[in-house]
């Protein structure tokens, strides 16, 4: 009652004033707006809010003035908004009434600040709930608008409106490239920065359009060749954009190669270069570019491989194929070293188009095996070792590879093809690439290409579980390393070779029974890694960190480990580090007690690997997580899992994790049968009997089978693993025989603080006592009967 009464006074006031108001004077007018508006804040705090004002008449802008001044107290906030760029252009009369009311101290302007990265993220979150949108739209958005609040909501707006972000059964997808996203301009941002470009003078439109071919940051020695004009008619066009605060910033002084100063201005957003790039006619776009290149040759001498991207880039766009070629290589192997390898790939993709512009030629035949070299290394840390698109690129370059002499390149070609057979299960293909590798390094008498081939020599014989020989390759190729750490290093592949081969020693190692001097050669390779600052050689590290650790029983460690792989993963964008990061942090929740959670994880992570077209090491990863669904009691499932894995190790010749394929396989059977008695006792009928001893018997094949394996790889760690499951079942079976695993025990000299052998003692140490025990009633009950 109360609240209409008061909308019952409210209005009489209104009405009161609208008859006063009408036939009134313009000064009466203001008066008894103002008085409105003060009625209004004497019932609750006002805020008038007034957007757009370079839009506002003169009348609105007198009364915000009138507003300002007056001296009566009123509880009356009053915003406005405006772009400086309009009312700069238009000489709006807002731009005094602001002057004249900061200069008596009556408002404040707030510069609207520019969104962080974070900001767009909360947004995007805020915008579409239970999004499955990747981390990287994000970047881009970002990165295209500059976090400017206004460019970021129309682009958002403008993606929805194209489909491009789509809703699909409850939740938000991209369907659409990223690079697709990075030239998009909305219609309504592109008619509002193209009206800013038409209200300039003719002069400053030349200008503009030649920095925009510069870059986004364009000195005036760039634009002034661009455009064959004098630098000091190219400064006043500039000084005066950037005083205005119009399109450029204002300039600082950069020095150039050859010792000369330059103004430089730096366009105010990405879209202010682009939409005037747009608008210049293809033929002057194409000088302008050529003009530019020349000049940077010219500056920067022998030291253009600095901007050979954007040297490419413009010889590009002049059509001067030669350049172009010989530049974006250069840009492609730069963006290679710095583990760019999305910008990486797309710079070799740009090059081999650009080779088909070019005539054949030795040296054209070189660039084309050098991008293509460049393209595989970056898809396969992007898309994965074993990515169809990796076989793409080298099965468009095969006769090109075939017809090339012994070279370094012809190595790295093959030494990238050897990558792909092994992560795609091919082992024995990849075995004789690495013979190939050998071969190629002795002629070519190189030791930094040797010791590349050595690594894969060992990487491929450990996954064979030819530990021993493995050790050795690795060891050649740590003292080569060692030795020849002063010589160029002519493999570009992202990860370092000391890191891989101390990382392979340590798995190897761990399997001959050896787990604290695998655990001290996984740490060298993770320091040197961290100091390396590689992202590729990091997680590569960081993921044999976490398995280690997890075969060793240290669970903890192994999540760090997986933590830290699935952080530098998400970063960089690498789905294949991303699949293998969330599979190893899946078995180590699982180890944890987090089955279920743990289990989860693996599997998306096994998915996610799986689609990279990737084999290397699922067997092992699905042995986890057979062994995880063991522990939830999903047997069926494990088993499915487990012989899925077994199948999978045959066939592509993957003998390291055999004997712990079969020993799950009998854990699981075991399992099956406790989980089948405790369903069914006290009624087990005799064939639920005979079929429970007929599975126990399986098992302990599945142990005999895992045991002749491991002893004929000479993998201690396995074999000890299977005697402690031989020795539970034999326990459970009332015929303990603790002398095999006492054997496997002794054969050790280091470890004994890792689960494994802590479980060993623990039994063999129960055994003793029982022994002891049982040796003490044998011994009183005989002197019992001497009395007697």
């Amino acid at each position: 009652m109360a609240g209409a009464n008061a909308f019952r006074g409210f209005a009489v006031d209104m009405e009161t004033l609208t008859a006063r108001a009408f036939g009134a004077t313009h000064e009466r007018m203001l008066r008894q707006m103002a008085d409105a508006i003060e009625v209004l804040s004497m019932r609750s705090p006002f805020v008038l809010v007034l957007e757009d004002l370079h839009w506002s008449d003169y009348s609105t802008l007198e009364l915000i003035s009138y507003l300002a001044r007056r001296r009566e107290s009123a509880r009356l906030m009053i915003i406005g908004t405006y772009r400086p760029v309009d009312v700069i252009l238009a000489e709006h009369p807002l731009k005094r009434v602001k002057t004249e009311l900061q200069a008596h101290g009556l408002c404040r302007e707030l510069p609207l600040e520019r969104f962080e990265e974070e900001t767009v993220r909360k947004y995007l979150r805020f915008r579409f709930p239970n999004h499955q949108l990747p981390a990287r739209l994000r970047q881009t958005i970002y990165r295209r608008t500059e976090g400017n609040p206004l460019f970021m909501v129309n682009l958002v707006d403008y993606l929805v409106d194209r489909k491009t972000i789509v809703e699909e059964q409850g939740a938000w997808k991209l369907h659409a490239g990223l690079l697709q996203i990075e030239q998009e301009i909305p219609a309504n941002l592109l008619q509002l920065i193209e009206t800013q470009i038409e209200r300039l003078s003719s002069d400053e439109r030349v200008v503009l359009e030649a920095a925009s071919v510069a870059g986004m940051e364009c000195s005036l020695v760039a634009i002034a060749a661009g455009l064959d004009m004098p630098m000091d008619w190219v400064e006043k066009q500039c000084q005066e954009l950037a005083q205005r605060h119009q399109f450029l910033s204002l300039a600082w002084l950069v020095e150039l190669p050859d010792g000369s100063i330059t103004p430089q201005h730096r366009f105010m957003h990405i879209l202010y270069r682009d939409v005037p790039y747009r608008l210049i006619p293809p033929m002057r776009r194409s000088q302008i570019h050529q003009r530019i290149a020349e000049c940077g040759v010219a500056i920067y001498g022998d030291r253009a491989r600095e901007i050979a991207a954007e040297l490419a880039m413009h010889f590009e766009q002049s059509r001067d194929w030669r350049r172009a070629l010989q530049y974006i290589v250069q840009a492609a192997d730069n963006a290679s070293h710095k583990s760019a390898h999305d910008d990486a790939a797309e710079l070799a993709k740009r090059g081999l188009a650009i080779v088909k512009q070019v005539p054949e030629s030795t040296e054209r035949a070189k660039q084309e095996i050098t991008l293509r070299m460049i393209l595989s290394v970056s898809l396969m840390a992007v898309k994965g070792f074993a990515s169809p698109e990796v076989e793409a690129v080298h099965a468009d370059g095969g006769e090109l590879f075939r017809l090339s002499d012994p070279s370094s390149q012809l190595f790295n070609v093959l030494y990238l093809l050897g990558l792909f057979y092994i992560v795609g299960g091919k082992i024995r293909s990849a075995l004789e690439i690495a013979d190939q590798l050998l071969k190629i390094a002795e002629e070519l008498r190189d030791p930094t290409l040797a010791m590349e081939a050595h690594r894969a020599k060992g990487a491929t014989l450990i996954e064979m579980g030819r530990c021993s020989e493995a050790l050795e390759h690795f060891n050649r190729a740590s003292d080569l390393y060692s030795a020849n750490r002063h010589l160029p290093y002519t493999l570009k592949i992202g990860h370092d070779c000391k890191v891989l081969v101390e990382c392979s020693a340590a798995r190897a190692l761990w399997a001959l029974g050896f787990p604290d001097t695998a655990l001290d050669r996984m740490q060298n390779g993770l320091a040197f890694a961290m100091e390396l600052s590689q992202p590729e050689s990091q997680m590569a590290a960081s993921h044999c960190a976490a398995e280690l650790h997890r075969l060793r029983g240290e669970a903890v460690l192994a999540k760090e480990r997986a933590s830290e792989v699935l952080r530098l993963a998400e970063e960089n964008g690498l789905e294949l580090w991303i699949a293998f990061g969330k599979i190893d942090l899946g078995s180590a929740d699982t180890e944890l007690g987090d089955i279920q959670h743990g289990i989860e994880q693996m599997e998306q992570g096994l998915a996610a690997y799986e689609a990279t077209g990737g084999q290397l090491w699922l067997p092992l990863s699905l042995c986890s997580l057979a062994d995880a669904l063991a522990k939830a009691g999903q047997v069926q499932r494990g088993m499915a899992a487990i012989t899925r894995a077994l199948v999978m190790a045959e066939l592509n010749c993957d003998g390291f994790p055999q004997p712990e394929l079969h020993r799950i396989k009998g854990e699981l059977l075991i399992k099956g049968v406790d989980l089948a008695r405790a369903n069914n006792v006290p009624n087990a009928s005799a064939t639920s009997r005979d079929r429970f001893a007929e599975e126990l018997a399986q098992a302990q094949a599945c142990f005999a089978e895992a045991l002749l394996i491991a002893k004929e790889q000479q993998t201690r760690s396995w074999e000890l693993r299977v005697q402690l499951s031989m020795d539970r079942l034999a326990q459970r079976q009332g015929s303990p025989v603790h002398a095999q695993l006492a054997e496997s025990y002794s054969s050790f000299s280091e470890g004994f603080d890792t689960a494994d052998l802590k479980e060993a003692m623990t039994r063999l140490k129960g055994f003793c006592e029982s022994a002891s025990s049982a040796a003490g009633t044998v011994n009183r009950d005989a002197a019992k009967g001497a009395r007697v």
